[in-house]
C-alpha cells in the first residue's frame, strides 16, 4: 500500500511538471529498475538535500526522511510532496509520542544505515540504540532499571523481533514497553512465504537488490531449506535449475512493481 501510494504521488507530480524541477531524496522505493525508469522521464534522484534548486518540487521517499532534513527543506520554501508510507509515518509518530510521554530510551530493531531507520531515530531521543540481531543486541550497553521501550523497522521479520523481545524482557523484566510497528502487510507476506515454502522445491523472490524486505523474504525461504533465487527482473533467472526443482514458488518484496512480478511469472510458466 505504501509503495503504491508513493509511486502514485510521483506519477501525479510527473504529469503536472513533465519532470522539470522534480526531485526525490534518495530512491522513491528500493527498486533500481523502477527508479531508472523515472530518471529517464526527468525525475532526478538526489542524495544531498541541499542540491535541490529553488522553486523545485521535492518528493519525500516512501521510507520517510529524518526530521531535521524535512524541516530544512521546508525552511527553504521548496514545494514538498510527502510520499512517506503511512505505516512508516505511524511508526514515526508513535516513537515521538512514547518519548514525549517519558517511556525512556528507544531500542530499535532494524538496519542502522537504512533510510527508514535513520528517519525513525530522528523522532527519538539522542540516546536511542539500534540493533539488527542478537550479536548487536548483546553488545549494547544496557542498564538494568533504566526506562526503555522497543520498536522495529516496519519491514523487519516479526518472528526475529519476538525473539529479541524475549531477550530484552529477560533483562528489563515486564516493565519493558513495546511498540508494534512492523507492517501488517509485511507480516502477512512473510507468513505466506513460510506456508508456500512447505509446498515447493524452489522459490523465486522478485525485488530490488537493495530492498531489505525482499532480502528478508529470501532469507526466510532459504532458511527453510528451499532453493531460493532473488531477482529484480526475469532476465537472470536460472531456468535450467528451476526446471529441475519443480514446483516453483513465486513471491515478491513490497517495493516490487506488479509488472515485474507478472513478467517473471510469464517467463516461469512459458519455460
Amino acid at each position: 500500500m505504501g509503495v503504491s501510494l508513493a509511486v502514485h504521488k510521483l506519477d501525479m507530480a510527473l504529469a503536472e511538471s513533465g519532470g522539470a524541477g522534480l526531485y526525490t531524496l534518495g530512491p522513491i522505493i528500493h527498486n533500481p529498475p523502477l527508479v531508472a525508469e523515472y530518471e529517464s522521464k526527468g525525475v532526478l534522484c538526489l542524495h544531498d538535500h541541499t542540491r535541490a534548486e529553488k522553486d523545485s518540487t521535492v518528493l519525500i521517499r516512501a521510507h520517510g526522511l529524518p526530521l531535521d532534513m524535512e524541516k530544512a527543506l521546508r525552511a527553504r520554501g521548496l514545494r514538498i510532496i510527502d510520499a512517506t508510507c503511512p505505516r512508516v509515518k505511524s511508526a514515526q509518530k508513535a516513537i515521538a509520542r512514547a518519548c514525549a510521554a517519558g517511556w525512556g530510551t528507544l531500542l530499535l530493531f532494524g538496519e542502522r544505515d537504512h533510510p527508514e531507520v535513520r528517519g525513525l531515530l530522528s523522532y527519538a531521543g539522542a540516546d536511542a540504540l539500534v540493533f539488527s540481531g542478537l550479536r548487536e543486541l548483546e553488545a549494547l550497553s544496557l542498564e538494568r532499571g533504566k526506562a526503555c521501550f522497543a520498536a522495529a523497522q516496519t519491514t523487519q521479520d516479526k518472528n526475529v523481533f519476538e525473539d529479541m523481545l524475549v531477550r530484552l524482557r529477560a533483562f528489563f523484566g515486564r516493565d519493558l514497553r513495546v511498540l508494534r510497528t512492523i507492517c501488517s502487510a509485511t507480516r502477512k507476506r512473510q507468513e505466506d512465504v513460510i506456508e508456500l515454502a512447505g509446498r515447493v522445491k524452489s522459490m523465486v523472490i522478485v525485488g530490488g537488490a537493495n530492498s531489505g524486505n525482499t532480502r528478508r523474504l529470501a532469507e526466510i525461504s532459504a532458511g527453510l531449506g528451499v532453493f531460493t533465487v532473488s531477482c529484480e527482473t526475469a532476465e537472470n533467472l536460472p531456468l535450467d535449475k528451476l526446471k529441475q526443482l519443480q514446483p516453483v514458488g513465486l513471491s515478491a518484496g513490497a517495493s516490487t512493481p506488479e509488472k515485474h512480478i507478472s513478467e517473471v511469472e510469464r517467463v516461469l510458466i512459458q519455460s
